[in-house]
């Protein structure tokens, strides 16, 4: 499978704005009817069309080990994507159980049974899944780990019989080896003594990049090695609960289904149980000795292990047992949200942290350029490692959170001081737009973790350099405007892009200080006090329609920000919008980082307008939506987000956990009480701790919601920065002020 490259601008600058829109978001996804993407014309793809599952992930865990370099998300059910060998590489899309008697049904765990997902021991990222016949013939009840020594993933099945009678229990693996599920092979390999193995490997890899093995024991019994289609093992047992067809391998590549029947097994006596390992390789061969070198450990020795070090984790970060006192209300949930900032960073690469181990609003459709390979929250952001970093930093895993500078500086910068939207965890640019708060950020984060030596000062540099050299591509003029903001799709001047450019200018000139460079020094600190004079004068009108007093705009297009100059929200939104009617909550990054007072009159103003507009009430208490009219979401109904071809608007923008965490952060740099904003955040996160993108708000036709008001919808989860915004928001109450707000930058304007 090729990897990700600069293809994806490519096509957004050729594409009509509302989809090149779209695609600046990582979102992008047509009706389902829509063609697959053509196959490359040397390997013709085989098989239905290979998408990846949808993104309300009920689990995601991975051994603390970098020795293991797997991971896995669960979802309805089933095992959904498992990543190997990296963070930004999905190689499976499915390994799911099914269950017949043989006869009369055949039931798959997704779609014919009820499920629950829980975390058994709360400091870990082991999972639990129980999934009932929904007519109470028998249950399955799984336990899901990665073995810590090596690339292996392990389930641990029980397969109760609740009315006595005999059934049978099958696999079916979907394998997307390397990011793509069109151009995969595989075998039935064995039948000795080591038992049968359904192999397999990616026959569109440049070179042997991931191969994976599936055995079982008890062992498997029948197999089959098919397309996916009409003809495939799983479609084969569901037409006569028997499988017919027993292919022993796919030699011509396409979209690979493998299944097998795990025998001795029925679900009744001691013939209940079996456990299931996937091992991985660059090819077969290491795939297949992983797979078996990990089943001949007992389960309750992996087990053992993986627990054991997430606890040893847990045990080294600041607090009570790695909880702040603040937290201790919602302990599981903040536990929760550690964990998945610990297993989100890439073990190959230190320091590069994934958005989100989904990928929303592609299930069921080929996208080109973003289906396959996967989409952008597989990616590394310079704005959310800004966040990742802080959240590790306050927690005290501060062996984490500097890699995150390093990363930054020596791996995704570029040349020019610049970083590019995002790339992968190896840093290869993916989205090629520029957002100066992204070049900015990583400034502030290196002066907060002390990378201020002689090497951080080096990338430091040359990113102040490239800020201070920036212009207005409009004007001309030295300005801190940004060609895309925090939200990724408008041009123009942000309150919180300037936020961090003030903050990141001020933080720079200090570490200049420390090296040496005090011209360079004085420069940065004349730039960023000129641009937090004009911060007013460039981002908040006096006369807009929202309030009489004056209030903040989610950004000025032109710098004039009392005109009544018009522009298209993108995402769904309207086409034509007044700049003066369109608000944000993130203007609130000018108190969190001390660039402004917490009780400044214009922060108050703008707070009532955006309560009045932007606030959504449910039974777990405030949520804000991103900005107005914003369509980044479910439709009414709870279908995918999408746009038309005509640019109309089909969905609504949703809720975010994370903004409720900012507020509470600035509820705190006031001097009042932010813990029912924590409470509010952690009463987010669904039955396996997983805290979505965005919450359902409500808005639907009558009497057809898509989920609980308050709870995730099937946006991006989990989000890793929600649950990096539980963990600072918990440390900002504990201490009593933001917890990424340095003296250096509020003594300055703040105080």
């Amino acid at each position: 499978m090729l990897r990700p490259s600069r293809r994806y601008a490519v096509l957004a600058r050729l594409l009509p704005f509302p989809v090149a829109a779209a695609l600046a978001l990582g979102a992008l996804a047509v009706p389902i009817a829509s063609p697959a993407a053509p196959p490359p014309p040397d390997r013709p793809a085989r098989g239905e069309n290979s998408t990846w599952t949808e993104a309300d992930k009920a689990g995601f865990g991975t051994a603390r080990t970098r020795r293991s370099r797997v991971w896995f998300t669960l979802q309805r059910g089933r095992v959904s994507e498992v990543f190997a060998p990296d963070l930004s590489t999905p190689s499976v899309r499915n390994l799911e159980l099914v269950v017949t008697d043989g006869r009369t049904f055949t039931d798959r765990e997704s779609t014919d049974m009820t499920h629950a997902t829980s975390r058994p021991d709360e400091r870990s990222l082991r999972f639990r899944q129980v999934n009932t016949d929904e007519d109470g013939r028998y249950r399955l009840v799984k336990d899901v780990v990665t073995d810590p020594r090596r690339d292996a993933l392990r389930v641990r099945v029980r397969l109760e019989s609740l009315d006595g009678a005999a059934y049978q229990l099958w696999v079916v693996h979907d394998p997307a080896l390397d990011n793509g599920g069109m151009d995969d092979r595989g075998r039935t390999v064995g039948g000795d003594r080591r038992g049968r193995a359904l192999v397999a490997h990616d026959a569109g890899a440049e070179r042997g990049r991931v191969a994976s093995a599936l055995v079982a024991r008890p062992g498997l019994g029948p197999t089959s090695n098919a397309v996916a289609g009409p003809r495939d093992g799983w479609r084969d047992l569901r037409a006569d609960h028997r499988l017919d067809r027993r292919p022993p391998a796919l030699r011509r590549a396409g979209n690979l289904v493998q299944v097998g029947r795990v025998a001795g097994v029925d679900g009744r006596g001691d013939r209940q149980r079996a456990v299931l390992t996937l091992g991985f390789g660059t090819e077969e061969a290491g795939a297949l000795r992983a797979a078996r070198t990990s089943r001949r450990e007992g389960w309750a020795a992996t087990a053992e292990r993986y627990d054991r070090q997430w606890h040893r984790y847990l045990a080294g970060l600041r607090g009570s047992g790695g909880v702040p006192a603040a937290a201790e209300p919602v302990r599981r949930t903040y536990l929760a949200s550690a964990l998945v900032l610990a297993a989100a960073e890439d073990k190959a690469h230190p320091g590069a942290i994934i958005a989100s181990p989904s990928a929303p609003w592609v299930w069921g459709d080929e996208v080109p350029d973003l289906s396959s390979p996967s989409g952008a929250y597989h990616l590394v952001w310079a704005r959310d490692a800004y966040e990742f970093g802080t959240g590790l930093w306050a927690m005290g895993d501060r062996r984490a959170a500097r890699p995150v500078v390093d990363w930054l500086f020596k791996v995704q910068q570029r040349p020019d001081g610049s970083f590019p939207q995002n790339s992968t965890v190896d840093g290869e640019p993916v989205w090629d737009e520029l957002q100066l708060d992204e070049v900015a950020l990583p400034i502030v984060l290196a002066r907060l973790t002390g990378r201020t030596g002689p090497r951080a000062w080096a990338g430091v540099r040359r990113a102040a350099e490239f800020v201070a050299g920036f212009r207005d591509p409009e004007t001309g003029r030295r300005a801190p405007y940004s060609p895309q903001g925090r939200w990724e799709n408008q041009a123009g001047y942000s309150p919180n892009t300037i936020a961090g450019l003030v903050a990141g200018m001020v933080a720079a000139a200090d570490i200049a200080r420390q090296n040496g460079a005090r011209a360079d020094a004085r420069r940065y600190l004349r730039l960023a006090d000129a641009w937090q004079a004009r911060l007013k004068r460039l981002t908040v009108t006096r006369n807009g329609p929202l309030a009489d007093a004056a209030y903040f705009l989610r950004l000025s297009k032109d710098g004039h920000p009392s005109r009544g100059t018009r522009y298209a929200i993108g995402d769904g939104g309207p086409a034509s919008v007044d700049q003066r009617r369109v608000v944000d909550p993130s203007f609130l990054a000018l108190t969190r980082l001390g660039v402004l007072p917490a009780d400044d009159p214009v922060v108050a103003s703008t707070l009532r307008v955006v309560d009045r507009e932007l606030r959504v009430e449910t039974p777990n208490g405030p949520f804000w939506r991103r900005f107005s009219f914003d369509g980044y979401g479910e439709t009414r109904s709870g279908g995918q987000w999408r746009i038309t071809e005509d640019g109309s608007r089909e969905t609504l923008g949703r809720a975010w956990p994370l903004l409720t965490g900012e507020r509470g952060e600035h509820e705190v740099a006031a001097g009042r009480d932010g813990t029912a904003y924590l409470a509010t955040l952690a009463a987010a996160a669904g039955a396996g701790d997983m805290i979505s993108e965005q919450v359902w708000d409500g808005r639907a036709p009558t009497g057809r919601p898509c989920c609980p008001a308050g709870e995730g919808t099937r946006a991006a989860t989990p989000l890793v920065w929600s649950h990096a915004a539980l963990v600072r928001l918990a440390w900002t109450v504990q201490q009593g002020r933001p917890v990424d707000q340095q003296e250096v930058v509020a003594q300055r304007y703040a105080r």
